[in-house]
């Protein structure tokens, strides 16, 4: 290409050659000395301007080459990833207010799929006669960035953990599907990935910006980009069938440390009755993602071209996202974020749970334990124990939109300085602070008000692992009518399970009203919000709010303040090893 070009630029074969440029001393003659030293000259010339024109040609050629390449490359790598609706299903999450340096944090659910919809998913994961059945989602993990991009916190959920699931529908087909209690990993076969993370929003009360999944053959791909992952067990295992369990992963390794790549990388993932519980599975999949992730690290791939080529195209092919993040600039960005996060500063977790008294085969999540968790993760509360709550290096809070967790009044009448609340996420006393709302000072004008108003009040207590508190609406009304507000009356048409109190008005609603009922119960401002879904002022009781008529002080996370039993491991900590249950050992 570059030569036919040149050949164009310059003078035919044989052809003649233009004259030289007089060197100054007036026309050159072509006869004499002059003319002979003339001639070599211009032919010198006239040669240095063909090879100045044919490089320069070149060089375009090369460059505009190059660039289409790359152009049509990336082309082909956004054709590779596939797409999806962030969200399917009914959700009443809120994004998180911004810290005081404008930062928000970010949260991605990552979910492992055991779909069997292509044969290359059948020969690795076996069961064809389920090709074309719903996928399950058996690996489910939300990775959570703290605004200041310092810090992730990772929470697995497992499997068999049985849930709230919202109403859902499928935005392929359109079918919907009506809300139920289930085990989480059927959420995926239920509207797809939006629909579970629908569901892990209601769960937790975190708003989640994007998903992504990956399937089995998507596992093996990126291993063997990757160029394998280092694991360890303690004891030789094999995850086979047994006489009282049937199934297995097939994993087989000896005792030690290993490089797993390809189909045992995915065995790996998938291995449960040999570690003995879905939840140690869950810290076998922690302790292949942090090594995975210190591999990358140690790869520099960000500065290889040819190690990013390569993994750009295996996460391309291997990964269906979000569709905000469906492009491989999004995927790109967000990685570079991602790296940005020390080892040392990774916390994987796995959600506390207990056995579900109705099936010993599932797991209920365990109330306080769980909800100390997600409130770290509502008010970006780093789970490694350094760093200040909610990022930035002033330490100022990221907004929840709901009751946060850093204290609230005990009484009606107004709150507890807490420093740091500034933005509004904390209870320092009054409404523009971000405290409990104070009642309106207005004296007589602001009481009739207050009988006038309207105030509906909803029971909300229930919890996965916990029914209804009962009466609680009544008990509330009752407090309100006690505190001046004659007109608050339960309402019985909207009954759920809300894991925090709120206080809702309509959009554009009377705020001030709403705040001063907030104010009398003592419910932080912070709580109160605009709805869609109410005509009016609503008080919705949630499963914070169990017992009494004033709504309860709140324990404050503290950085690294994490339950026992989460099971947490930081991404730094190398040479740990899985232990083998004594059946699958040979």
């Amino acid at each position: 290409m570059a030569r036919s070009s040149v050949h164009g630029e310059g003078a035919p074969s044989g052809g003649p050659v233009r004259p030289a440029r007089g060197t100054g001393d007036g026309p050159t003659r072509n006869t004499g000395g002059g003319a002979r030293h003339g001639g070599r000259s211009g032919h010198r010339a006239g040669r240095r301007h063909r090879v100045l024109r044919w490089s320069a040609t070149a060089l375009s050629v090369l460059i505009l080459g190059t660039a289409g390449a790359g152009y049509l490359y990336y082309r082909h790598l956004n054709g590779n990833i596939a797409k999806g609706e962030r969200s399917s299903g009914d959700s009443k999450a809120h994004r998180a207010e911004p810290n005081a340096a404008g930062q928000r944090p970010l949260n991605i659910l990552l979910i492992g799929s055991d779909s069997r919809a292509s044969d290359a998913n059948v020969a690795l994961g076996g069961g064809r006669d389920h090709r074309d059945g719903p996928p399950l989602g058996d690996v489910q993990m939300l990775i959570h960035l703290s605004a200041d991009r310092r810090s992730a916190s990772v929470v697995s959920v497992p499997r068999d953990t049985r849930v709230d699931i919202p109403r859902c529908t499928d935005p392929g087909t359109g079918r919907a599907y009506p809300a139920a209690n289930d085990i989480i990993n059927a959420t995926l076969g239920r509207g797809g990935a939006g629909c579970t993370l629908a569901t892990w929003e209601n769960l937790s009360d975190v708003y989640i910006d994007h998903w992504m999944t990956i399937d089995f053959a998507g596992v093996v791909r990126m291993a063997d980009a990757i160029g394998g992952v280092e694991v360890c067990v303690n004891q030789n295992v094999w995850d086979r069938p047994t006489a009282r369990q049937r199934g297995g992963s097939g994993l087989r390794l000896t005792a030690g440390a290993h490089k797993v790549k390809g189909e045992q990388a995915l065995q790996w993932l998938r291995t449960r009755h040999a570690w003995g519980s879905d939840q140690l599975r869950a810290r076998a999949q922690h302790m292949y993602m942090n090594s995975m992730i210190r591999t990358l690290k140690d790869q520099n791939v960000f500065t290889d071209t040819g190690r990013l080529m390569k993994l750009a195209e295996a996460a391309t092919k291997s990964l269906t996202v979000s569709r905000e993040i469906g492009t491989v600039k999004a995927l790109y960005d967000l990685a570079a974020q991602l790296r940005t996060v020390p080892t040392d500063r990774i916390t994987m977790t796995t959600l506390p749970t207990v056995q579900d008294p109705q099936d010993v085969n599932h797991l209920l999540p365990e109330e306080r334990g769980a909800e100390r968790m997600w409130a770290m993760l509502r008010d970006d509360v780093p789970f490694d124990g350094r760093g200040n709550r909610g990022g930035g290096a002033d330490g100022g809070a990221t907004g929840s939109r709901a009751p946060d967790t850093a204290g609230t009044t005990g009484g009606a009448a107004g709150g507890t300085a807490d420093p740091g609340a500034a933005d509004g996420a904390g209870r320092a006393g009054g409404a523009a602070a971000g405290g409990s709302a104070p009642p309106d000072p207005g004296g007589a004008s602001s009481a009739a008000a207050d009988a006038a108003l309207g105030v509906l009040v909803r029971n909300a207590t229930g919890s996965a692992s916990l029914g209804p508190a009962t009466g609680r609406a009544g008990a509330v009304a009752r407090a309100l009518a006690e505190r001046g507000f004659d007109r608050a009356v339960t309402d019985n048409s909207a009954a759920g399970a809300e894991p925090r109190t709120s206080v809702l008005l309509p959009e554009n609603g009377p705020r001030d009203a709403a705040l001063r009922v907030a104010g009398a119960l003592g419910i932080p401002a912070a709580a109160v919000r605009e709805s869609a879904e109410v005509s009016g002022v609503t008080v919705v009781v949630g499963a914070d709010w169990r017992a009494g008529d004033t709504y309860p002080e709140q324990r404050t996370p503290q950085a690294g303040d994490l339950p026992e039993n989460s099971d947490a491991l930081s991404g730094s900590e190398t040479g740990k090893c899985m232990d083998v249950y004594e059946p699958y050992r040979w």
